[in-house]
C-alpha cells in the first residue's frame, strides 16, 4: 500500500503515472483497483497468475502487473475508466481456451488481465421469444444446459465447450460443428453489452430479430478478439429442442465423393442436415491408437468417413425413415461404401467420440503444423487434393491431416512429422508450410482463419492476405473506439 503522503493520487492522469517507477505504478494500480474489486477480484501472486498468462497450448507465455476479476459490469466499467486514465492497456479473457494468442498479454508486463470468469450469471430466458441472455463469462455448456432446462437449443457446439466463455466465443466468432444449419457465434447474437475503452456502457441487450435503425454496432465487436470492447453480456438466439436426432457413419473412397454425398445429403434430408465432418483415415488411427474407448465401426478400411447428423424438433419417429431413405440412395449410387446408423444414443455417442479421437489422438504424434483455413464449400475438394499435393512435393513423408466442418468449409488442414524425423527439424519449415496452404486457400477464395480468429499468432498473414483497403478500414475504426490503443494490444494488427 502506498503511504498517506504519497505523490501519487487517486487524480492520476496518463502523463503523471507515465513517469512514475514501475513498482509504484503496480502498487497504485493494485490500490485503486482491489477499491473497485475487493480482495476476490484480484490475483497477484505469481503461482496463481500463472494460468493466466499461459496460453492453451503452451506457445505463448505473458505477463502482466495483475490479474482482475471483476463481478458485475460496473466493475469492469470502472477498471476499464482506470486503465484509460492512466493509458494502461487492458487484456481481456475468457476462458482462456484460445489458439491463436489473442487473450494472453503480450505487450509487456504494465497491464491488466480482464478475466471475466466471475461473471457468469444467467439474465434471463424467454422461450417464448427464443431467446436466452447471459453473463459474458457463461461456460458455452452452462449456456447450453440453461436453453435445454426450458425445452430450447443453444446450437453453438465445440471441442473446449467444457471451459470456453460465451464471451470468447463471440469475440472470436467460434463456429463448431453445427455451423451449417444455424451459423457461426455471429449469426446467434441479437444484442450485446459492452464496456468501451473509455470506460463508457454501451447497453444493446436487445432481442429484436429486426431492427435497422442505422449501423448494426454489436457486429464491430463480434470477431473484434477484444480489440475494441468487452463484452459483457449478449442476448442470443435460442431453437426448439431437436426431439430426434440420427446419426450415421460413412466410409467413402475418395474426396470427390465426400462433396457428392455432401450435397445428396442436404438436398435430400430437407435441409434437416445439422453436422456433417470430414475424418480421414490417417486421423481416425491418431484416435484408435491413442484414445481409449475409441473403436473402428467397420471391418475395413477406407480413405475418407463421414460423421452427420439429421435431426428434427417434430415428435414421432419420421426421420429413422427418412434418414435410411437418404443412406440407401446414397449406397445406391456408389457415393459411400459402407454405413452404419446409430441405433442407440450411446452409439451415436461412440461415433461422434472418434472425431473427438482425431483431435484428442494427434497430440501424441510427434510435431505438428496447423491450419484453421476455410474455402467455398464447392472447392474444398480441390483444396484437399492441391494442398495435399503441395505438403507431399515439399516435405517427403508428411502426414497430412485434413478434417473438420464440411458443410461451412472449415478444414483444419494439419500437417505431422514423417515418423522418425526430428521435431524441431520439421517445425523450422512452419513457415513455409503455413504460406503455401495460406496461398491455395486464399487462391480457391478462401480464408486464412475459419473459427479462431487473428490474434497474435496471424498477424502478418493478415496483412499479406487481407486488401490495403481492408486493413485501412480496420485501423481506422480501432483508431476511432480505442484512440489510446488500451484495448488488447498488439493483437490483429499492430
Amino acid at each position: 500500500m502506498l503511504k498517506a503522503d504519497s505523490t501519487v493520487t487517486a487524480n492520476m492522469n496518463e502523463d503523471s503515472f507515465s513517469s512514475l517507477p514501475d513498482s509504484e505504478k503496480d502498487a497504485w494500480l493494485r490500490e485503486r483497483i482491489l477499491e473497485i474489486v475487493g480482495p476476490l477480484g484480484m490475483i497477484t501472486e505469481e503461482q496463481d497468475v500463472a494460468p493466466y498468462v499461459q496460453d492453451a497450448r503452451g506457445r505463448y507465455r505473458g505477463e502482466t502487473s495483475l490479474v482482475v476479476r471483476p463481478s458485475s459490469t460496473q466493475q469492469v466499467a470502472d477498471v476499464v475508466k482506470l486503465c484509460a486514465q492512466t493509458g494502461t492497456p487492458v487484456i481481456p479473457q475468457g476462458g482462456n481456451t484460445g489458439l491463436v494468442g489473442g487473450g494472453i498479454p503480450l505487450c509487456g508486463k504494465q497491464n491488466v488481465l480482464l478475466s471475466l470468469q466471475r461473471m457468469d450469471r444467467v439474465l434471463d430466458i424467454d422461450p417464448v421469444g427464443h431467446t436466452i441472455t447471459v453473463e459474458a463469462g457463461c461456460i458455452l455448456a452452462n449456456v447450453q444446459e440453461a436453453a435445454r432446462t426450458v425445452g430450447r437449443l443453444f446450437p453453438l457446439s465445440l471441442a473446449s465447450e467444457g471451459s470456453c466463455r460465451i464471451g470468447g466465443n463471440l469475440s472470436t466468432n467460434a463456429g463448431g460443428i453445427a455451423v451449417l444449419h444455424y451459423g457461426n457465434t455471429r449469426d446467434l447474437a441479437l444484442g450485446l453489452e459492452v464496456v468501451l475503452p473509455d470506460g463508457r456502457v454501451w447497453n444493446g441487450l436487445r432481442g429484436l430479430r429486426k431492427d435497422n435503425s442505422g449501423y448494426d454496432l454489436k457486429q464491430l465487436f463480434i470477431g473484434g478478439e477484444g480489440t475494441l470492447g468487452i463484452i459483457t453480456a449478449a442476448t442470443l438466439k435460442v431453437f426448439p429442442l431437436p426431439v430426434q436426432i440420427e446419426t450415421a457413419f460413412l466410409g467413402v473412397r475418395d474426396i470427390d465423393h465426400v462433396m457428392q454425398l455432401y450435397s445428396q445429403a442436404r438436398s435430400a434430408s430437407g435441409d434437416r442436415l445439422t453436422a456433417f465432418e470430414l475424418i480421414p483415415r490417417a486421423g481416425m488411427e491418431f484416435g484408435l491408437k491413442h484414445v481409449p474407448g475409441i473403436t473402428d465401426p467397420f471391418d475395413r478400411t477406407y480413405p475418407f468417413y463421414v460423421l452427420m447428423d439429421i435431426s428434427s424438433s417434430e415428435a414421432g419417429n419420421n426421420l429413422r425413415t427418412l434418414s435410411e431413405q437418404v443412406l440407401t440412395a446414397i449406397l445406391e449410387e456408389n457415393l459411400a461404401e459402407d454405413v452404419v446408423l446409430a441405433e442407440s444414443i450411446a452409439q451415436a455417442k461412440n461415433l461422434w467420440a472418434i472425431r473427438e479421437g482425431v483431435v484428442e489422438g494427434h497430440k501424441f504424434e510427434g510435431a505438428v503444423v496447423t491450419h484453421d483455413v476455410s474455402v467455398p464449400i464447392a472447392r474444398i475438394a480441390e483444396f484437399v487434393r492441391t494442398a495435399t499435393a503441395a505438403a507431399e512435393a515439399m516435405h517427403p513423408g508428411i502426414r497430412v491431416i485434413a478434417f473438420g466442418h464440411v458443410g461451412d468449409g472449415n478444414i483444419h488442414f494439419n500437417f505431422h512429422q514423417p515418423v522418425g524425423e526430428d521435431p524441431g527439424t520439421f517445425i523450422a519449415r512452419a513457415p513455409e508450410f503455413n504460406e503455401t496452404v495460406y496461398d491455395i486457400a486464399v487462391g480457391l477464395g478462401g480464408s486464412i482463419s475459419a473459427e479462431h480468429g487473428i490474434g497474435y499468432v496471424k498477424k502478418s498473414h493478415l496483412k499479406k492476405y487481407r486488401t490495403d483497403i481492408e486493413i485501412e478500414l480496420m485501423r481506422r475504426i480501432k483508431r476511432a473506439i480505442d484512440e489510446k490503443n488500451i484495448m488488447n494490444p498488439g493483437k490483429i494488427f499492430d
